[in-house]
C-alpha cells in the first residue's frame, strides 16, 4: 500500500461519512460559536458533512453547499434530526454564479455570514502524461480557483462579521508528493500557497484564515476504490471536523494559521 492510497479528496464525491461516526452525535454547544452563520462548501459527504453536522451541533447556523443538492439536503436532513439550524444550497464551485447565489444564501436565510468553510474538492489519479486538459483543467478549477472564487464572493459578507474566518481544506498533498497524483498536487500546493497569502492579505479587515492539511479518513471516497486499505490507518472525519472548530474556536487575539491532522498509523506522513 502506498502512501497514494491513504489519500482522500475532501468533499464533493467523498462519499458520506462512516455509519457510527462520532460526527452524528450532537456535542455542546460552544459560546464562541453560537448563532454564527457558517457556509459549507462540499458539505454532501465525507468531510463537509462532518463538518456542518459538528459545527451544528456547537450552535452554528449551516448553510451546506454541494454540487450533488441531495447530499447536501441529506446533511440538512441529519443537522435538523439533532435540532439544529440548516439549510442545503446546490453549489458548483467552479461557476461564479452559484457562488454569489450560495453566499446570498446565506445572507438571506440567516441574515450575515461569519465563516466559509472552502472543502469542497476532486481528484484525477493518472500518470501525467495520461492525464488530458480538460481533467487538469477541472481539478484546478474546483481545488484552487474554486476556493478563491467562493472567498472572493463572500468578502462582502465577511467584511460585516465581527468574528469572520475562513478555512481552506488542503491535505497532505499540499507538503509532499507521490505519483499519478500531479493535478491534485498542483491544485493543493496552490491552495496552501493561496491560503498563507490570505491570512497576510485578509487579517486588515479582521478576517483570520486557517488551512487544514488533512492526512487519509474513513469515507467512502477511499474505502470504495481501495477496500483493502486496514481501517485503522485511516481516521475518522469527525477528528478533522473537530480540528476545524478548534481554530474557529481560537482567542481573537491568536489564530491557527495552518494545523495538520493526519491519523497516528497513517503513513504518508512524514
Amino acid at each position: 500500500m502506498t502512501a497514494r492510497d491513504l489519500e482522500v479528496t475532501p468533499g464533493a464525491g467523498e462519499g458520506a461519512v462512516a455509519a457510527g461516526s462520532p460526527a452524528t452525535t450532537p456535542s455542546a454547544a460552544h459560546p464562541d460559536l453560537v448563532g454564527r452563520v457558517v457556509l459549507v462548501t462540499g458539505a454532501g459527504s465525507g468531510l463537509g458533512r462532518a463538518t456542518s453536522i459538528l459545527l451544528a451541533a456547537s450552535g452554528m447556523r449551516v448553510i451546506a453547499a454541494d454540487v450533488a443538492v441531495e447530499g447536501a439536503a441529506g446533511t440538512v436532513a441529519a443537522i435538523e434530526g439533532d435540532g439544529g439550524e440548516a439549510s442545503a444550497v446546490e453549489l458548483d464551485v467552479t461557476r461564479p454564479d452559484e457562488a454569489a447565489h450560495a453566499v446570498a444564501a446565506a445572507v438571506d436565510r440567516y441574515g450575515a455570514l461569519d465563516v466559509l468553510v472552502n472543502n469542497a474538492g476532486t481528484d484525477v489519479t493518472a500518470p501525467f502524461e495520461s492525464i488530458d486538459g480538460d481533467d487538469w483543467d477541472r481539478v484546478l478549477e474546483v481545488n484552487l480557483h474554486g476556493p478563491a472564487r467562493m472567498t472572493r464572493a463572500a468578502l462582502p459578507a465577511l467584511r460585516a462579521s465581527d468574528r469572520a474566518h475562513v478555512v481552506n481544506i488542503a491535505s497532505t498533498a499540499a507538503i509532499r508528493g507521490w505519483a499519478e497524483a500531479s493535478a491534485y498536487h498542483a491544485s493543493k500546493w496552490g491552495l496552501r500557497g493561496l491560503g498563507l497569502a490570505l491570512f497576510a492579505d485578509l487579517r486588515r479587515h479582521g478576517i483570520r484564515v486557517t488551512t487544514i492539511y488533512a492526512g487519509g479518513m474513513r469515507t467512502p471516497f477511499i474505502l470504495d476504490r481501495f477496500p483493502d486499505v486496514p481501517l485503522d490507518v485511516l481516521q475518522d472525519p469527525a477528528n478533522v471536523a473537530a480540528a476545524i472548530r478548534f481554530a474557529l474556536t481560537c482567542p481573537p487575539e491568536s489564530v491557527v494559521a495552518e494545523l495538520l491532522v493526519v491519523p497516528a498509523k497513517e503513513t504518508s506522513w512524514p
